[in-house]
């Protein structure tokens, strides 16, 4: 019987299979369709010190090979998470982990440490793709000074494990990498959305709201496995694999490329049970190459 558990720094995941934060709501919605207890984590939706409204609608709009979406953080506040929210998902069965997001390294901090006061909550990811208020509207993920700053703040507060989730629209993904790895990150995980677009010819005018949106999906795939394995030799720290898995297959290349585990985002929209039959394909891949731990996958094509 192969084993499926995996460590990220001082989390214990039963499996390796987690859901990609705004994908899976805060997994209540998904009781109908999915055991949550089987699941290796569930990564909630953004949350941010103080309550968002998101930006305006239309904000989601579909692609041929993917979803673009700019729904802009919309949330009650951590304040209500920790008083409405928290009481039931700490009943799950599995590793809830809250997505953290913010304008300044100060926001992101206090938010953090409310997270820290949940005996249940072993660990939060870093959304560093939002933008810093104080540089005109520049994401704290581009720039290693950026990103350092952030983990720096949460890292004074935050002593439990601290995944800091990448932004692909950088020119070199491992310096942003090595720069939260060397201020006290855990684990990355990576990718963020890619930045896109899309315009409605007929109406001649950008189909969301706020003109550009992420991009997700099957179509960023490629590019989100070549960052993985990047990465994979740029750092010592686990890496979180995300970006286009749709099945099993997939998920087994992430950790081939470098993943010690991975998240599943829009497929959830596409399979609300999608997660289970990855972890069950996973299982029967490792039997069927007679390999006895999911960690023997961990980067192994970097060794062929």
């Amino acid at each position: 019987m192969p084993n499926l558990h995996i460590n990220i720094g001082d989390l214990h995941l039963q499996n390796p299979v987690m859901t990609a934060s705004g994908t899976f709501g805060y997994g209540l919605e998904f009781a109908d369709f999915v055991d949550l207890a089987r699941l290796g984590g569930i990564i909630v939706k953004g949350t941010t010190l103080e309550p968002r409204q998101g930006n305006p609608y239309p904000r989601m709009a579909e692609t041929a090979q993917g979803m673009l979406n700019c729904v802009g953080l919309q949330n009650k506040g951590v304040d209500y998470f920790c008083k409405h929210i928290y009481p039931e998902v700490r009943k799950l069965g599995t590793e809830v982990i809250v997505n953290v997001s913010g304008s300044s390294p100060e926001t992101y901090a206090a938010c953090a440490e409310r997270i820290a006061e949940l005996d249940d909550i072993h660990a939060i990811e870093l959304n560093i793709s939002c933008p810093n208020v104080r540089e005109g509207g520049m994401a704290f993920g581009v720039t290693c000074s950026g990103a350092a700053s952030v983990v720096q703040a949460v890292r004074r507060v935050y002593p439990k494990t601290l995944i800091v989730k990448l932004s692909p629209n950088v020119t070199d993904i491992t310096e942003i990498a090595r720069a939260v790895e060397a201020e006290g990150a855990n684990a990355v995980s990576l990718i963020n959305t890619l930045m896109g677009m899309a315009i409605d010819a007929e109406r001649q005018r950008p189909v969301l709201s706020i003109k550009t949106g992420g991009l997700s999906g099957p179509a960023v795939k490629p590019v989100a496995l070549r960052m993985v394995w990047q990465v994979y030799d740029a750092v010592r720290i686990p890496i979180v694999g995300l970006g286009g898995i749709m099945n099993a297959t997939d998920a087994v290349e992430f950790m081939l490329a470098g993943a010690s585990a991975i998240e599943i985002g829009t497929a959830n929209f596409i399979d609300p049970a999608v997660t289970i039959k990855v972890i069950d394909g996973i299982f029967d891949y490792l039997t069927r190459h007679n390999l006895s731990d999911v960690t023997q996958l961990i980067g192994l094509a970097h060794k062929a």
